[in-house]
């Protein structure tokens, strides 16, 4: 066959492909994108952190204590590493419990590395949100009854929100901050944000119980809207240390809901979200690809050219996050109240220099050092080779300081430098020659 007829054939093809994509049913061209081939989020198979406890329980492995007044939290919570120092209060009306959620009733959530447990005094359901190393985070209910510990998959209810533009259509975590009303309420005619580490500080909490200090700096956090006005006072909310006055925090297993806490919350919950697109993004894209190469009579693993770019599209964005890029700068000291940045910091990998990637700031920046402690997690060491190896020349390049590398303001040349050394010393899924 000659270059000509082979051009023709390949159109004829692409015809062929389009008028069979116009051709489709509605349903199917709606799917969800993480519905069916190739993400197929739907199906059961999980390997996250509550999905391991619960075969291991039925393995007569492990066991969950039931406690007769806060129900499976506290056996959770031990059960899954999860310290109580990282307890936060959210008391906005934005979650599926609303009736439940009020200022004298705030959802507590706890977190680690994968999971995020919420918990309402006197609620008869728990809500578990786990991140799977392939699939991203999967949402869970737990009835609070004695007896078997037998969550639920809740992904349909909670795709709602945790799938919607607000994730970019992925299943994702949110963080929202709101101007909410005596009651919880969001008004929403004042505007509400999705707050990461990026986000200017003044407009964060809103709708969130927050104990700490931060100097000049003011959040939404603490307050409600007062009568007849539509936003909170941010002065009013200021370096609040004790919650007592506001509810009944002996309810709780803590009475504070820390912000060092709030903030490491806020930069893991995005970063996983983009490791986690990262990967579908990836996915599809090979999925794609290897269609497209037994179509086209293409070698196995052929890669085009746009093919190559979505792939770097998604590795660039991820090492955007994971170098904290745009993150939001501090005007500190800043200081929370629990101890979690303590324990937080005990729980590091560190290099020989006694360097760890969750040591923290809080003056300048979130970090010592700009890089997500993320890198460690087993989301991220699962990610497709094909996506790996594309982040690793680019952050290798950025790292190295290297013509042509993309920008990357927030790193001085000392940072870069510690990175480098860091990774090289701390992390095995380095090539050769990084």
């Amino acid at each position: 066959m000659g270059p000509h007829h082979t051009t023709a054939w390949r159109s004829e093809l692409v015809a062929v492909a389009c008028c069979a994509a116009a051709l489709a049913p509605a349903a199917a061209q709606e799917r969800e994108p993480y519905l069916g081939a190739p993400i197929h989020y739907e199906d059961a198979a999980r390997t996250d952190a509550v999905a391991c406890l619960l075969a291991a329980v039925a393995r007569g492995e492990r066991a969950v204590a039931w406690d007769e007044r806060r129900g499976w939290l506290p056996g959770l919570l031990a059960a899954l590493d999860i310290p109580v120092e990282s307890q936060v209060l959210v008391f906005s009306k934005t979650s599926l419990q609303t009736d439940r959620i009020s200022p004298t009733t705030p959802r507590a959530l706890y977190f680690n590395d994968e999971v995020v447990l919420g918990w309402i005094p006197g609620s008869p359901v728990m809500e578990v949100t786990a991140l799977d190393p392939i699939q991203g985070p999967t949402f869970y209910a737990l009835a609070q009854e004695g007896g078997a510990l037998v969550p639920e998959r809740r992904d349909d209810s909670c795709l709602s929100c945790h799938a919607s533009p607000r994730t970019q259509g992925w299943p994702g975590h949110l963080v929202r901050s709101v101007h909410p009303d005596t009651r919880g309420f969001p008004v929403l005619r004042a505007g509400t944000f999705r707050t990461t580490h990026s986000s200017p500080f003044e407009e964060r909490w809103g709708g969130w119980y927050v104990t700490g200090t931060h100097g000049a700096m003011r959040h939404m956090g603490n307050v409600t809207v007062a009568p007849g006005a539509e936003r909170v006072d941010l002065d009013a909310g200021a370096d609040v240390t004790d919650l007592a006055p506001r509810f009944d925090v002996a309810r709780y297993p803590s009475p504070h809901s820390d912000l060092v806490a709030l903030m490491v919350l806020e930069h893991q919950s995005e970063v996983q979200n983009v490791i986690a697109r990262a990967s579908y993004e990836t996915r599809r894209a090979l999925d794609y690809q290897r269609v497209l190469n037994a179509a086209l009579r293409e070698p196995e693993g052929h890669l085009s050219e746009s093919t190559r770019r979505r792939i770097q599209r998604a590795a660039e964005d991820l090492v955007d996050q994971l170098l904290l890029k745009d993150e939001a700068p501090l005007r500190g000291p800043l200081a929370g109240t629990s101890g979690f940045a303590t324990v937080f910091q005990a729980r590091g990998v560190r290099d020989k220099a006694g360097r760890s990637l969750r040591d923290l700031d809080l003056e300048h920046r979130l970090f010592r050092l700009p890089c997500s402690y993320l890198v460690h997690s087993r989301a991220f060491a699962a990610l497709p080779p094909e996506l790996l190896a594309a982040l690793w020349l680019d952050l290798g390049a950025i790292l190295r300081g290297e013509d042509g590398a993309r920008p990357m303001p927030q790193l001085g040349a000392g940072d870069r430098a510690a990175i480098l050394a860091y990774l090289h010393e701390t992390l095995s899924l380095l090539p050769e020659g990084f």
